[in-house]
């Protein structure tokens, strides 16, 4: 999104994540029962999961939570947090 510079793209941030996600979300690997069967269950399942990783996960090379990294908040979420902002 926004206007970035061609030279400092590199697609090697967003293969990291895609893998992250396919790793931690059962829905996104091959062979399992925790497919989504309608859209708006996929949709929701991924929001909860981005909205977890960058809001009470701590990371281990930042030792903060990328939400707190950025500035967007100032302290570790809970799960119970962040379902009740939900």
């Amino acid at each position: 999104m926004g206007n970035p510079d061609p030279k400092q793209i590199c697609t090697s941030h967003i293969e990291r994540q895609n893998l992250t996600m396919r790793m931690q979300m059962r829905r996104f690997t091959r062979l399992t029962n925790g497919f989504s069967k309608k859209w708006e269950n996929h949709w929701a399942a991924l929001c909860l999961w981005f909205a977890f990783y960058n809001f009470c996960r701590v990371h281990s090379k930042l030792r903060v939570t990328p939400a707190m990294e950025s500035g967007i908040t100032d302290h570790i979420w809970t799960v119970r947090e962040l379902l009740e902002v939900a």
